[in-house]
């Protein structure tokens, strides 16, 4: 009977232990598996790859139009396209007209000092600079005492020239670079500036200029909030068979339209991305914030070769006050002047160098698909004298 008993307890304790065994392992089978540590943002942020669009850009409506496939224009050189400006300006009147009319006089009285002095001013050279040829033409032509309508040339083209100043670096910086993982990767030229200035004319026009330089070229068509903008800047692409990224949508997020341009000039292996902006205001922070976003995820694929600002010659010193607060945005590299042809407003050349440290890299001469030529410090002094 005692050995009965205690096989029946065997039984049930086995049974027992094998129940909780099961319970617990149907305990463990419901758990829910352990969550992945979560990395902070900035880490995440930090390893994505730089051919990525950060999280704020949004490029969804961004779209890559090939050009037609026809027969495209081939531009003008750009060799001797300065020439033109000489017949151009001798139809206006001139900072060297007026300056030698006054300084081939036989006697110059301190009245025609007034005038050479108001004569530069209203050509916008500004003050300083002005005060600076001033007091120059003055020495030099009180020392040589000469009425010689060639020497007195001679003495104001030498002057001119060094306040035009022609030792700074007007080279459109147009080469490809080398990426961190060893790939080529396009020149990258931002063009910047306010309404009015003629920014998009210009970006279709710099395309020829370097089409006809035998550059590959791809255009950005980033001013979204321009309905024609994009229109107008692909017209300019086709005629010389060059690719424009754009969006359909206006208002799209145009620092997308920048990244995805440069993506595409990396793709096809383009020499040069051009980026058209909307043309900002100077004094609407939430624009120009905007202008800083596009240079800073552009730069996520590759440096920006160039930051160009347009403006317009005849715009005078409301030209400089818009050039310095460009220049505290973006740092701006060089200038390109627009409508310099038929005005007497070429001092701007000086002046708004004077201000900004930076060069007039190009100009515009008239309104000729290929009226946009590279600035040459001697031959707009001549054009000037002419």
């Amino acid at each position: 009977m005692t050995d009965q008993l205690w096989a029946v307890l065997a039984v049930v304790l086995v049974v027992l232990a094998g129940g909780t065994a099961a319970l617990t392992a149907g305990v463990r089978r419901r758990r829910p598996p352990a969550l992945p540590e979560e990395r902070p943002a900035s880490v995440a942020t930090a390893e994505a790859p730089a051919d990525t669009l950060p999280p704020e850009v949004d490029d969804s409506d961004v779209v890559v139009e090939e050009p037609p496939a026809v027969e495209t224009e081939r531009p003008a050189p750009v060799a001797g396209r300065m020439v033109r400006l000489r017949e151009r300006l001798s139809r206006s009147g001139t900072i060297g007209r007026s300056l030698l009319s006054i300084l081939s006089r036989e006697s110059l009285t301190e009245e025609d000092w007034e005038e050479i002095e108001e004569t530069l001013l209203l050509a916008d050279v500004g003050i300083g600079p002005t005060t600076e040829l001033m007091d120059r033409l003055r020495t030099r032509v009180q020392v040589l005492g000469t009425k010689d309508a060639a020497s007195v040339r001679e003495i104001l083209r030498e002057e001119l020239l060094q306040l035009v100043d022609p030792t700074m670096d007007r080279t459109l910086r147009t080469a490809q670079g080398v990426g961190d993982d060893g790939a080529p990767h396009p020149a990258t030229i931002l063009v910047v500036g306010v309404n009015g200035t003629g920014k998009t004319t210009t970006v279709g026009k710099l395309a020829r200029v370097l089409v006809a330089e035998d550059l590959e070229v791809v255009l950005g068509a980033a001013d979204t909030f321009r309905a024609a903008a994009a229109d107008q800047l692909q017209t300019w692409g086709e005629r010389v068979g060059v690719t424009t990224v754009r969006s359909d949508r206006e208002g799209a997020d145009p620092a997308a339209v920048a990244f995805d341009a440069v993506q595409a000039g990396r793709t096809a292996g383009a020499d040069v991305v051009l980026v058209d902006t909307a043309g900002r205001l100077q004094n609407k922070a939430d624009l120009m914030g905007e202008l800083g976003k596009i240079k800073r995820v552009i730069s996520r694929q590759a440096p920006v070769s160039e930051v160009l600002l347009v403006l317009d010659a005849t715009t005078g010193q409301n030209g400089l006050r818009q050039a310095q607060v460009f220049a505290e945005v973006v740092d701006v590299t060089g200038i390109v002047l627009t409508k310099l042809d038929g005005t007497a407003k070429g001092g701007i050349v000086v002046a708004v160098q004077r201000e900004l440290g930076v060069p007039v890299k190009l100009v515009g001469l008239g309104e000729g698909a290929d009226d946009l030529a590279p600035f040459v410090a001697e031959d707009f002094v001549e054009a000037l004298l002419a």
